[in-house]
């Protein structure tokens, strides 16, 4: 008696996201209150894995204390000096470094030079880009917005805030803008 195995049909691969060409320069701009923003990749360019936007950083800006519950970021400076302090751990980094900012651990960036910086966040999953769209939208006016606003919005994106007792002395060290109420 010979027998055949039966070989399982293949599950049909999942269909590949289109092909997505952004041209240097591209891409739409906003402003989030301390730094901008330009779109490059959504989440629906790429099957959701990834999203990529450009943050231009004004001499003194600094992005509030924050931490994500839902995503990791990925930085690469292209211009200029950037600080970034994660946890515990503080470094600055010109064009050409890379960092990583795992969910859950407290993190800010500011520019920590003379001079405009810029850097590449790839976040991942995607998704969080819909965040800076919707605070861009509602800073678009340039008006605050209501105290409930953004405490609403940051819990909708999975975005906590925080206080640290270290954030005085980068302020001072960096000649930075104190986010609102620090």
């Amino acid at each position: 008696m010979t027998g055949h195995l039966a070989t399982p049909a293949a599950a049909p691969a999942p269909a590949a996201p289109p092909l997505t060409v952004v041209r240097p320069g591209e891409g739409t701009e906003a402003f989030l209150g301390s730094i901008g923003v330009v779109f490059k990749l959504w989440g629906s360019d790429t099957g959701g894995a990834v999203s990529v936007v450009e943050h231009p950083f004004p001499v003194g800006a600094l992005v509030p204390p924050h931490l994500h519950t839902r995503e990791d970021e990925y930085s690469i400076v292209t211009e200029g000096e950037i600080g970034f302090r994660s946890g515990d751990r503080e470094v600055v980094l010109g064009a050409g470094g890379y960092l990583t900012k795992p969910r859950g651990e407290l993190h800010t960036m500011w520019n920590a030079g003379p001079v405009p910086a810029r850097m590449i966040e790839i976040i991942s999953p995607a998704g969080f880009e819909h965040f800076f769209r919707e605070l861009a939208e509602l800073l678009a006016d340039g008006q605050p917005p209501a105290d409930d606003v953004l405490p609403r919005l940051a819990t909708k994106y999975g975005l906590q805030f925080g206080r640290p007792d270290w954030l005085p002395d980068v302020i001072s060290r960096f000649h930075l803008t104190p986010p609102p109420g620090a």
